[in-house]
């Protein structure tokens, strides 16, 4: 055993000779290749210096191995190699040391030697994401912003939901109060439930924020001004902050809990700070100064903006129409939003209903255009997204402003914009068109409950607005994802790039915290049939690669992978000189199986997934892979490369064991994480690779293979 450097070890136990005990916790964003990859380095490394080693891992399957309480009681330091935040504060009077997944791969040595003089943890730290390395890193504000949307998602999809049931099944229209449900009815009880899931979702977006941030001190106080930025009453406004002041107040009460925790107490109120007198101070402070500094601003802001309306209501149709939806469009329920709908709601008493009319277009607008915006580009979104943009549509349909929020909320500055652009042209339509509402509500379902007049302009109006607001949309976020990664700017087409949200702590939407990367139309993935037609006149057909390999037993097949690599989807000699072209040659690879229904699709999806940070593991092994419904059952398939290839590994080795998976989106489950699992530790087996890479054809390869249990 290697005598430990700095001061001895936090571990307990008598003063004899003991095998040192360490823990570790490895966790990658987007997989579980790099979090089993990391395990198997730390495990192999501690076991070479005869130290006792427990590794956690979380990856999106789920966390295993998980390190108890005892487990903690006994370690004499834990290495946390994780590029996601991990909560910290279990390890609280132990060693802990902080670095990238992709340090856990290169130097496990290292760590071993570091973490014995690693600062005490001393509990109440927020959860830490990577000190260092493995992938592209978003920032902190990015981060914590995202896991507030994550978390906030359910409660507008079920909100809203909920309200647009109740309305459609419950709702009719009343002149003297607009869209309305029983009171007594059991409508308005579901319509209520579906209020508690919207009055909610501000301060969970508020609330969760401040926790990326500031760990579970933030949790309170960002709820709680959450609250206040969204009640308006508190600072005397007739409509409260929306999800702009939630961010506002999550970042501030974030930032003010870790600076609170900077200030030195004495030690015997160190225990009360995190749970009593943080969340007291922080609230406090937080609460006074929204209602007190930034509340009675907003009030002023809005009191007038509102008198500023009331003196347009003599100038151009177009003009006012477009402000209108300007304003709608703008925090989709905030306090821009609110003023505006009240401007048309308050004069409908007096007879004018086509300023309502106007909002009424306008209304919808958002929703029904990123719903739309995830169904003509599905590339760019993640499933997730995806799903929420269905829920999305749904709203847009009852005039559930709301649903776009979650998009607005991840992209203020693509969505917002493209809202505003839509909105203000359909305003703008209804306006010349003198489209009239007689009820304070927007959407098509007042049209189709009779409360418009003008219904087939009002249609029009709602259907070029949503289109304009698509559009856009995909355009903006297209050109922004392009920017990030630093490609050249293309005219953006039928086939673009596919963005993966992720947040700080996503562990609440699927496990999965995505980040959003995209890959351009140039050069990501070409088609399969000019691929395949344009093969070069000494390259082998595919007859005659397969050529030798069909006298492969077919219980050997049957036995790799579940059945998933197969000898077609073997090659032995990787032509490819670039991840690009090697992702591509893989592709046509995996199409022999005639389980590829789109190799355009699966190979752009792919290269989208390098965007987000490499699959190449170290070692000289590459993972890339695919969860898309350009495939219609799982395939995986294996090539090696003599040369090499450059993947961009962690610890700089080239490619030259390449495994391809690809999984069908819709029905994959945990099937292509599973796969990864058991690719990585199999692969961690240096003896393995060795065969791997001296087996001398397809048949010896699957061979190998068949090993992999």
């Amino acid at each position: 055993m290697t005598s430990p450097a700095g001061p001895p070890p936090t571990g307990g136990g008598s003063g004899e000779q003991r095998r040192l005990k360490l823990l570790a916790v490895t966790a990658c964003p987007t997989g579980i290749a790099h979090t089993y990859m990391a395990a198997e380095k730390l495990a192999q490394a501690a076991e070479s210096r005869g130290i006792d080693m427990k590794v956690e891992t979380q990856g999106s399957i789920g966390a295993e191995n998980v390190l108890d309480d005892n487990d903690v009681k006994h370690a004499d330091g834990v290495i946390v190699a994780a590029d996601k935040d991990v909560d910290l504060s279990r390890f609280a009077g132990k060693r802990v040391l902080t670095v990238g997944v992709a340090e856990g791969i290169r130097h496990p040595e290292q760590l071993i030697e570091r973490v014995l003089s690693a600062p005490v943890h001393t509990g109440g730290g927020a959860p830490t994401a990577s000190l260092s390395g493995g992938g592209r890193e978003r920032s902190v504000g990015y981060k914590a912003l995202m896991n507030g949307v994550s978390y906030m998602i359910p409660f507008v999809v079920v909100g809203g939901l909920l309200i647009a049931i109740s309305l459609s099944l419950g709702g009719h229209t009343d002149p003297s109060g607009g869209l309305v449900i029983p009171k007594d009815s059991f409508w308005m009880d579901i319509n209520n439930i579906g209020v508690i899931g919207f009055t909610l979702m501000v301060p969970i977006l508020s609330g969760y924020i401040a926790y990326a941030i500031g760990d579970r001190p933030a949790l309170v106080p960002g709820m709680i001004g959450g609250w206040i930025a969204n009640t308006g009453e508190l600072y005397d406004s007739k409509a409260g902050a929306g999800f702009i002041g939630a961010i506002v107040t999550g970042f501030l009460a974030g930032y003010l809990v870790l600076w609170i925790k900077k200030v030195k107490v004495p030690k015997f109120a160190q225990p009360i700070m995190p749970i009593i007198v943080i969340p007291i101070v922080a609230t406090t402070a937080l609460g006074l100064f929204f209602i007190f500094v930034i509340g009675k601003p907003i009030s002023w802001v809005f009191e007038h903006l509102t008198s500023w309306l009331s003196g347009m209501t003599g100038t151009s149709a177009i003009l006012l129409g477009a402000i209108l939806g300007l304003m709608i469009a703008f925090d989709m329920g905030g306090p821009v939003n609110k003023t505006a709908f009240l401007f048309g709601a308050g004069l409908i008493a007096t007879g004018n209903q086509t300023v309502m009319g106007m909002c009424a277009a306008a209304i919808p607008v958002m929703p029904l255009g990123q719903g739309l915006a995830t169904l003509i580009r599905k590339r760019l979104y993640t499933e997730q997204e995806r799903e929420t943009g269905l829920a999305s549509l749904f709203m847009g349909c009852f005039g559930i402003s709301e649903g776009a929020i979650p998009f607005a909320a991840a992209r203020p500055a693509q969505v917002i914009p493209a809202n505003m652009l839509g909105g203000a042209v359909a305003g703008a339509i209804a306006g010349v068109a003198g489209v009239e509402d007689a009820v304070p509500h927007g959407g098509p379902i007042v049209a189709v409950l009779g409360a418009v007049s003008g219904v087939p302009m009002f249609f029009v109006a709602v259907v070029i607005g949503t289109v304009v607001t698509a559009l856009t949309t995909v355009a903006l976020v297209d050109l922004s994802e392009r920017r990030r990664r630093g490609e050249a700017v293309v005219e953006v087409g039928a086939a673009g790039p596919e963005p993966v949200l992720v947040g700080v702590g996503a562990a609440t939407v699927g496990g999965v915290v995505a980040q959003r990367a995209a890959v351009g139309e140039s050069g990501a993935a070409t088609g399969a049939s000019a691929s395949l037609a344009g093969r070069e006149p000494e390259e082998p057909l595919e007859s005659e690669e397969m050529a030798g390999s069909a006298s492969v037993s077919k219980d050997v097949a049957d036995e790799v992978l579940s059945g998933y690599l197969t000898q077609q989807t073997v090659r032995v000699e990787l032509r490819a000189g670039d991840k690009e072209s090697a992702i591509r040659e893989m592709g046509e690879l995996l199409a022999r199986t005639g389980e590829v229904a789109d190799v355009d699709e699966l190979v752009a999806t792919a290269l989208r997934r390098e965007a987000q940070g490499t699959t190449g593991l170290g070692e000289e092994i590459a993972i890339p892979h695919a969860k898309t419904d350009a495939v219609t059952a799982p395939v995986v398939g294996f090539a090696r490369s003599a040369e090499g290839v450059e993947w961009g590994s962690p610890d700089g080795t080239k490619a030259r064991l390449v495994f391809m998976i690809a999984v069908p989106e819709a029905a994959a489950g945990d099937e292509h994480l599973r796969i990864l699992a058991l690719l990585s530790r199999k692969l961690m087996d240096a003896g393995f690779r060795e065969r791997l890479l001296a087996a001398g054809d397809e048949r010896a390869v699957l061979e190998v293979l068949g090993e992999i249990r």
